[in-house]
């Protein structure tokens, strides 16, 4: 499961950590989840000016980019919102993808912001390095 800023960190720089999750995902390992609002959400993001510029790419290169990790993910179905369970309102909608999805990890770069409410849910926080670390082991 995949935070936003992991997805964006991995377009703007192909050879980190967050990258990297992406290929070994291509290989089925580690299997990423995604409901139809995280979708959205990844596509309002890495489709900003601001990321497109800073990985370089062109509009429809940016689209290539999100339909392929969109393409990737297995498909999560919100049946229970758990509203709210965070400080900050728009981490909401990743946190109901793992726990609707059954995710045994969250990565983000901001694993601050999740406390240990995952937790509650059996679901581990990790950064992109410790998720990448953790698939080559």
């Amino acid at each position: 499961m995949l935070d936003t800023d992991v997805v964006v960190a991995a377009m703007r720089s192909p050879r980190g950590a967050s990258a990297a999750i992406l290929l070994a995902a291509r290989q089925g390992r580690p299997t990423l989840l995604l409901s139809v609002p995280l979708a959205l959400e990844y596509e309002a993001v890495c489709g900003t000016a601001e990321h497109r510029l800073a990985a370089g790419l062109s509009d429809p290169d940016a689209d290539v980019f999100l339909d392929a990790v969109i393409a990737l993910a297995e498909p999560v179905e919100t049946y229970f919102l758990w509203r709210p369970q965070l400080r900050d309102p728009g981490d909401e909608m990743v946190l109901e993808t793992a726990v609707n999805g059954r995710a045994d990890a969250l990565v983000t770069f901001n694993v601050r912001d999740f406390g240990a409410v995952p937790a509650e849910f059996g679901i581990e926080v990790w950064l992109p390095r410790q998720a990448l670390a953790r698939i080559r082991s």
